[in-house]
């Protein structure tokens, strides 16, 4: 297994994670008290507040960055691009989405979306060699 295949691992791992730390933030609080409400988890997440709601916001995000994350990865290995290459700007989208995931939690709002645009880009450099190969 790459590196590169180790990321998309994480990456599909990152909502799950964003997700766990609003839920664990409401450990011990009762459902009728606002708690985890695992019978209707969609309500609970359209109900939080403040830093729990920008979890939830960051979660659906990480969501969608991840397939063109997943695509960019196999199409670069498809294409027999440079491993080395691919490992570390897979590595460097894993950092960028950490990062993103701070900003948000933390609701600072525009450098979020300059480093959302540096993410989405490091997708791209990824598979862009193997647009390059196939032509």
């Amino acid at each position: 297994m790459t590196i590169a295949n180790t990321t998309v691992l994480i990456a599909a791992l990152m909502p799950v994670f964003t997700m766990g730390l609003a839920k664990a933030s409401m450990a011990g609080k009762k459902r009728s008290e606002g708690g985890y409400d695992n019978n209707n988890p969609r309500d609970f997440a359209a109900s939080q507040e403040g830093w729990r709601a920008r979890a939830v916001a960051a979660q659906n995000n990480s969501f969608e960055a991840l397939p063109l994350f997943i695509f960019a990865v196999l199409a670069a290995q498809m294409a027999d691009i440079d491993q080395a290459r691919t490992d570390q700007l897979a590595l460097a989208f894993i950092g960028v989405r950490v990062i993103y995931t701070g900003l948000y939690l933390a609701n600072v709002a525009a450098l979020r979306t300059l480093v959302w645009c540096v993410g989405v880009g490091l997708s791209i450099a990824i598979f862009s060699p193997a647009i390059s190969a196939i032509f």
